[in-house]
């Protein structure tokens, strides 16, 4: 056979198998799956984290079960809703990268569901959902269920602070999610609970004392600007119905601006996280201000044009600085998450 026949044989097999691997992924509820021809070779990014994976294709047996084989390896998946159920497991998070099941439970995080495996974890998909034909609403339930609350025991004298470190298996601050478990820190803590969860791995709860709360504000802050998997700044504490929701500083409380502060941080991370629209430009969100003068955000609208604003506290319109309620009756709300509103002209 001549030379360059086999050759086009040979790129007509490898397009078969990688379209057979391409087809096999989106199946499981992977989108963003690409095929690279030159280094014969398939990359995409796990549902949940940051880092693409890539498959060489080389050493891949052109059979579809090998192909059925290494997609489960890869995503980790369990192949039915009975071996999946009993590993689900709640977790908090911002962004999520792929197409993950959510639903919003605090001011920029969200509630995912994940299936647990003992090396590693998995961003339970639409697509899984569709398979299992089980509602949403059961699938965090049940994963909220797996999730034993974590019991301390013994009381404090005082207000102190509990420390909650995960070793991978613990999911602290998946605890804010379990209705009434902050609530019953109470005496552990000293104390009405507060907690802080500035990465996915730490959670610290301590009793709503302002000299100890700025200590942990602070302390937060600093995880979370340094952590490679920050997830929030903030401060938390239970409602009447033992609902986790945010810690409230009303004017004149001594941690007034410290909470605006923390408000604000968890805004930036959020939009900035947020990948750019393709159709329009997105404005950026800055932080302004100090503890005396107030912390507030500002979007910065550089071109009297159509643009997607962020929500913040006050708007640069070129020359101008507008509030954001003087603004907000101009502007469309989208369907992006983190919200963004579409302001079509300077308004006069």
């Amino acid at each position: 056979m001549p030379e360059d026949s086999v050759g086009l044989l040979r790129r007509i097999a490898r397009a078969r198998l990688a379209g057979r691997m391409l087809r096999r992924l989106r199946r499981a509820g992977v989108r963003d799956a690409r095929y690279h021809s030159k280094r014969f070779e398939i990359r995409f990014t796990v549902p949940g984290e940051d880092e693409p994976t890539i498959v060489p294709l080389a050493l891949l047996p052109a059979r579809r079960r090998a192909v059925d084989d290494l997609v489960t390896e890869l995503l980790r998946v369990p192949p039915g809703w009975d071996e999946a159920a009993p590993r689900l497991r709640p977790v908090l998070r911002g962004a999520a990268p792929g197409d993950p099941i959510r639903r919003p439970v605090l001011p920029f995080l969200s509630e995912f569901a994940v299936i647990d495996q003992p090396d590693t974890m998995t961003y339970v998909t639409e697509a899984q959902v569709t398979a299992w034909k089980r509602p949403i609403d059961e699938i965090f339930t049940t994963a909220r269920n797996n999730l034993t609350g974590a019991v301390l025991h013994g009381m404090a004298s005082g207000p102190t602070i509990v420390r909650f470190v995960d070793d991978g298996n613990s999911y602290w601050t998946s605890h804010l999610l379990l209705p009434g478990w902050l609530a019953r820190l109470a005496d552990q803590v000293g104390g009405p609970p507060v907690a802080f969860a500035p990465e996915r791995g730490t959670l610290l709860v301590t009793a709503d004392d302002p000299e100890l709360l700025a200590a942990l504000f602070a302390e937060a802050e600093t995880i979370f600007v340094t952590a490679p998997h920050p997830l929030t700044p903030m401060a938390y504490r239970s409602d009447a119905d033992g609902c986790t929701i945010p810690y409230r500083a009303p004017t004149g409380h001594p941690l007034h601006q410290t909470v605006r502060r923390a408000e604000r941080l968890l805004a930036m991370h959020e939009y900035h996280q947020q990948p750019p629209d393709p159709s329009l430009p997105s404005a950026e969100l800055h932080l302004l201000g100090s503890t005396t003068e107030g912390w507030r955000t500002r979007a910065v609208w550089s071109e009297n044009s159509p643009t997607l604003l962020p929500e913040a506290d006050e708007v640069q319109a070129g020359p101008r600085t507008i509030p954001w309620p003087d603004l907000a009756p101009h502007l469309t709300p989208t369907t992006h998450s983190p919200s963004r509103w579409l302001a079509t002209s300077w308004p006069r």
